[in-house]
């Protein structure tokens, strides 16, 4: 009995110093860029010692002070970050929007069809949402440019909502195959019609998925770097292709740290979206276990 409890206390510490590590190693770019981006150019990818990085020697030197907020100052207000983000929210808005509207309706439809051509309608739209996306923008390009539609965010909102929609499609007609059918069927003995079922029924039951569902559109908007970059004009460049602008003029001292302030800034709103709708998450992620 003895042995047994003395193993089961080192097997719990072994966890837990395993999750300690692998959350610290997991943090580690994160929390370095952070500090990192309080920093001038010459300490932060010092070649001499990379100790500068740490200390802020020639931070200190020049501002006064081992941190500095320059390069978010650079970034927000000299390039006009600020800008950049605002059309990320228009675009991930948008796209997050059109998917789930037009993902809940043409899911639900399928999963409710007894017809042979649901199977294949779901097979082509994985095909071209295997296809890489940049091969479906290509073909978008003449088009635009014929009717001055190229450098607009509608326009990416489009392109964006239709290489996403494929994979909204699939995710959500998995999960209202998992939804019993008797509960359309009890929503119609009551009066209801196939849309008041759908709508204030089959919603409910599947809020969830459709939070998880949107999260995942969200993040492919968010993130995206070549659709954006191909099909967005200076002017209205997101955040991400906006970052990779000021990679591009790295012979201008200070750039650098604009773009390490603005990685920051781009990935803080993605950890607070996560933790605020973890619990949707993982109840959409296991939505698979509802049963009738």
């Amino acid at each position: 009995m003895l042995f047994a409890k003395n193993s089961g206390w080192k097997l719990r510490l072994f966890n837990r110093s395993f999750v300690i590590l692998w959350l610290v190693i997991a943090a580690f770019p994160f929390l370095w860029t952070l500090w990192g981006s309080f920093k001038v150019e010459l300490d932060f990818f010092s070649k001499e010692d990379w100790t500068s990085a740490l200390t802020g020697v020639r931070t200190l030197v020049q501002h006064g002070s081992t941190i500095t907020g320059d390069g978010y100052q650079g970034a927000w207000i000299e390039e006009e970050f600020w800008r950049a983000s605002f059309n990320t929210m228009l675009v991930c808005f948008f796209v997050v929007i059109t998917s789930l509207t037009i993902g809940t309706l043409g899911g639900y439809a399928l999963s409710r069809s007894t017809h042979n051509y649901t199977f294949w309608l779901l097979i082509t739209a994985l095909i071209f949402r295997a296809m890489p996306p940049i091969t479906l923008v290509a073909g978008y390009l003449l088009p635009f440019f014929e009717w001055n539609l190229w450098g607009h965010l509608s326009t990416t909102v489009v392109v964006l909502v239709a290489i996403n929609q494929p994979f909204t499609l699939w995710m959500l007609h998995s999960f209202f195959t998992k939804i019993p059918k008797e509960l359309d069927e009890s929503a119609k003995v009551d009066g209801c019609t196939q849309f008041q079922a759908f709508r204030h029924v089959i919603i409910p039951v599947m809020w969830p998925g459709v939070i998880t569902t949107g999260l995942f559109s969200f993040l492919l908007a968010y993130n995206d770097f070549a659709i954006t970059a191909i099909l967005l004009s200076k002017e209205n460049q997101t955040m991400i292709p906006k970052i990779a602008s000021f990679l591009g003029t790295t012979q201008t001292e200070g750039n650098v740290m604009f773009a390490v302030a603005a990685v920051v800034s781009a990935t803080v709103p993605l950890f607070l979206l996560v933790m605020f709708f973890q619990r949707q998450i993982v109840s959409g992620l296991t939505a698979g276990a509802v049963k009738g």
